[in-house]
């Protein structure tokens, strides 16, 4: 018993010992349009929102086929059924502006909270969450506009991510 693990010990090592070593080719992360990620995203957002923020911030303009070099800037349109966003993007392919506008998506839990504290009895019949962004001044507009219903009475309101009422 004892020659046989110390064979298994011994074959253990040795088999170590004809391992291969393997040279893969380096990889090199760039983080484009982190600047746009930054600013735009909300940590409890609805997934519908983050997905077309990615895919906003990683699309590949110089190898779309859209892109040609006498152009200054470009307007790509990104939908989903819940949302859609108008991205404007230099030759280089960093994102300027965009225009989103989300429809019917899960609510923060703050707006969510700030609703129910300050309409009790009204119900949330529609929403849509408004963002806008600028390359040189950031996010200039993120805002819920949503309808209430209570009986047969309408009421819209709008409020920021945070659950202000504006």
């Amino acid at each position: 018993m004892k020659k046989i693990i110390l064979g298994l010990f011994v074959f253990g090592l040795t088999v170590q010992s004809f391992a291969q070593i393997v040279e893969l080719p380096e990889v090199e992360i760039v983080a484009v349009n982190y600047k746009y990620l930054n600013d735009v995203r909300e940590p409890d957002a609805a997934q519908p929102v983050k997905l077309l923020q990615r895919e906003v911030a990683a699309y590949d303009l110089k190898n779309s086929e859209y892109y040609e070099d006498q152009y200054d800037d470009y307007f790509i349109s990104f939908y989903i059924p819940q949302g859609k966003i108008l991205a404007s993007y230099d030759k280089e392919g960093n994102v300027l502006r965009t225009v989103e506008k989300y429809k019917n998506i899960a609510l923060p839990n703050a707006v969510a909270e700030s609703v129910v504290k300050n309409y009790t009895g009204w119900t949330i019949a529609e929403n849509a969450y408004l963002v806008n962004y600028h390359d040189k001044k950031g996010v200039t507009r993120k805002e819920y506009k949503i309808l209430l219903e209570k009986d047969s009475r309408r009421m819209r309101i709008k409020t920021d991510e945070k659950g202000n009422i504006l």
